[in-house]
């Protein structure tokens, strides 16, 4: 990749990092890098979107239920 070729996909990365912030989206650098590859080779972005949400969906800890201790008297 030349030079300027390589300078202007880092700013591009950076605008996009810039933005993913701004929407509070948690995505860090190297996966936003990673979605925006992925994206330029043809790969469908809200299929990408799905999938982040299913990923992070099941990674995120599920709530324990604890169910409360009945005291009858």
């Amino acid at each position: 990749m030349d030079p300027e070729a390589a300078r202007t996909a880092q700013e591009s990365l950076e605008l996009a990092f810039h933005m993913s912030n701004i929407l509070d989206t948690g995505l860090d650098r190297h996966t936003l890098s990673i979605l925006i590859s992925l994206s330029d080779l043809g790969v469908n972005p809200e299929a990408l979107a799905a999938v982040v949400k299913e990923l992070r969906r099941e990674t995120s800890p599920s709530p324990q239920m604890h169910a409360a201790p009945s005291s009858t008297a």
